[in-house]
């Protein structure tokens, strides 16, 4: 499970991030980066990045922790900012915290060499889960003590947007190419079929559960076909085995001329 802890204070908004993510401090006395449940895009963005942060630390690449923390409505009724404070309302209850990581850099390519294997590795990962997100524009990529840090995971698993539409096709991730040629790593494509090789073994029917077990019942919202918290776990779990089985058809082995 992941630890529970609470809001005691709003330091500032990151307004790098589309969804407004804000610095708090916790009850824990830790500083984190909070994903708001009340962001515009929604709890599944937050369900996104449950799953494939931990699925990333269990295959050994480095993610921040992450924690699941709750926010006291009286916070954001001393918040000045407008924005900021209708955000903070709408997000009372159970949000996402991601460890701060203090003075990290973001990858630039330049200032920190890293290494082709970890790259090829991050690729295979963004593969599977279809990262749309890993970009030059917005890398998602830190540097901290000298080593590279993976974050932000919500722009993956795009196939669960259209459940509210009933389309429940896990058949159709599964054959979807990626496409590499806008990754931020994407010189170190030709890595990814080793990378595949080790890693693939590893993502098993119980470590998919064990991940999206992590994700609280209240993140998971009912869709057509999907009732319960378990019926979406299980679709979950469905449409990455299914995109698993489906390799190579989807694996990016070279970055189109």
């Amino acid at each position: 499970m992941l630890p529970t802890i609470s809001t005691t204070r709003y330091v500032t908004p990151l307004r790098e991030g589309g969804s407004l993510p804000g610095l708090v401090e916790a009850d824990d006395l830790g500083t984190y980066v909070m994903k708001f449940r009340g962001a515009g895009q929604g709890l599944k963005v937050l369900v996104a990045e449950v799953v494939v942060t931990e699925l990333a630390r269990r295959l050994g690449l480095r993610v921040p922790d992450l924690a699941l923390i709750d926010l006291d409505p009286r916070i954001g009724r001393y918040e000045p900012d407008e924005e900021v404070q209708d955000l903070l309302t709408a997000s009372t209850g159970l949000n996402l915290a991601v460890d701060f990581l203090p003075g990290a850099l973001g990858y630039d390519g330049v200032s920190h060499r890293v290494d082709p294997d970890e790259a090829a590795r991050v690729l295979w990962l963004d593969a599977l889960v279809a990262n749309v997100d890993r970009s030059w524009r917005n890398p998602n990529l830190l540097v901290w003590h000298g080593r590279l840090w993976l974050i932000d995971h919500g722009a993956t698993l795009w196939f669960h947007h259209g459940w509210a539409s009933g389309r429940i096709d896990p058949d159709r991730f599964a054959q979807t190419p990626y496409d590499v040629g806008d990754h931020a790593l994407s010189v170190h494509v030709r890595g990814v079929p080793a990378a595949a090789g080790a890693l693939a073994p590893q993502v098993t029917l119980g470590l998919l559960e064990e991940v999206v077990g992590l994700v609280p019942d209240e993140w998971l919202e009912p869709a057509p076909g999907l009732a319960t918290p378990a019926d979406l776990r299980e679709a979950y779990v469905a449409h990455l085995l299914a995109r698993l089985e489906a390799a190579p058809g989807w694996l990016p082995t070279a970055v189109p001329a």
